[in-house]
This record gives structure tokens, C-alpha cells and sequence, in this order.
């Protein structure tokens, strides 16, 4: 069952929590791949240094933050990889979900030849490495998270895990605001990004 546009009008931290265990489906004209979400990072607007809509508020880039919760927020990074962001809260408030690690799904076939590897543990762990997996780019950015092509769904079997909350990665820059406990994943999954720290 797809996820609701409820689900995504709530606080950030609170949609990061509760994103653990669900699939990311992405639908192209190569073939759809799924993925269960592992890892998330929460990013609170503008009371939250490490966000980019912290200080500078409604750019360009940010625009589609200040829609109601249930879109796509796509940037790059180092100029090369991308990043997927669910945008959440209620129209006017600037709040995102980092999806920072998938755990492969189906569609695995076509993943490894997009990522140029068969590392199945190697494929979806990392922002840059999950969209590339999925072929999630620019092209997706303020994509409706309630349509066809890009969404999430409950599991079909959904197992039981334990949560574990702790720093945000590569955010030194943001002050205290790196201290936050709002990175999100699933306790011994092998497939999250990085160790916990």
C-alpha cells in the first residue's frame, strides 16, 4: 500500500523515525527498483543550522521545501552525486528527511549495472550511491511522492527492528546543531552508510 499524504505533514524528526522499514519505489522505463529504507537524517528548517534552508530561506534551490509534506528534494553534491530529500510539515515550514541507506530490494540486476558493481552491501549505502541505484537525479526534483513514478509503500512483510538515534554525518559547520541526535537507523543493519558514532 503507498504511503498516504498524511504521513508526510508532520515534523521531520517524527517522518524519519517512521520512514525506517518502508520501500522506496522508483518506476522507469528501464525497470523499477525498490528499496527498504535503513537510514534517514532529519533536517528541522530554520531553526536548524545544518539545513540548507537555515539563514537563506525560500532560493531556488529550496522552493519546494515550502510545499505541504509528500515531495521530492534533490540536490547534488560535490558536484557530482545526488541526494534525495523528503519534504514534510505543513506548506511555509522548510523541513526535510535525508535518505542516507536502502537496503536493495528488487530490481537488484538493474541497480549493479547502474552502480557498475554486483557488491550487493556496497549498492544502496550512501545518498549518492542510493540514487544512483535508483537513477534518482535532478529530474526528479518536487516530484509528488503520492504519484506513480516515485514513492514509498508499506512492505509486505514488514519485520520487527529496533531504532537507534544518533549524530548527523559531515555536518561539522553547523554548531551545536551537530549534536542532534536526529540521524535514524535500523539497529545491525548491514546496509546502513556508516558506523554509528
Amino acid at each position: 500500500m503507498k504511503v498516504s499524504r498524511e504521513f508526510y505533514q508532520r515534523d521531520a524528526v517524527t517522518v524519519a523515525q517512521d520512514l525506517l522499514g518502508l520501500v522506496l519505489v522508483h518506476e522507469t522505463a528501464e525497470g523499477i527498483t525498490k528499496g527498504i529504507i535503513v537510514e534517514t537524517e532529519a533536517y528541522m528548517g530554520t531553526m536548524d543550522a545544518a539545513a540548507h534552508s537555515y539563514k537563506k530561506g525560500k532560493s531556488g534551490r529550496t522552493n519546494v521545501q515550502y510545499l505541504e509534506g509528500g515531495y521530492a528534494y534533490i540536490y547534488l553534491i560535490y558536484g557530482m552525486y545526488y541526494c534525495m530529500n523528503i519534504v514534510t510539515n505543513q506548506p511555509g515550514i522548510p523541513e526535510v528527511v535525508l535518505l542516507r541507506a536502502l537496503e536493495p530490494l528488487d530490481g537488484i540486476k538493474l541497480m549493479e549495472q547502474r552502480r557498475t558493481t554486483d557488491k550487493l552491501k556496497n549498492l544502496c549505502s550512501g545518498p549518492g550511491k542510493l540514487c544512483s541505484a535508483m537513477d534518482i537525479t535532478k529530474d526528479n526534483y518536487g516530484m509528488d511522492l503520492c504519484g506513480s513514478r516515485l514513492y514509498l509503500e508499506e512492505p509486505e512483510d514488514k519485520k520487527p527492528f529496533e531504532m537507534i538515534a544518533s549524530k548527523r554525518i559531515n555536518i561539522d559547520y553547523a554548531g551545536e546543531a551537530k549534536e542532534y541526535l536526529w540521524r535514524f537507523t535500523i539497529k545491525d543493519n548491514k546496509y546502513i552508510s556508516c558506523k554509528i558514532r
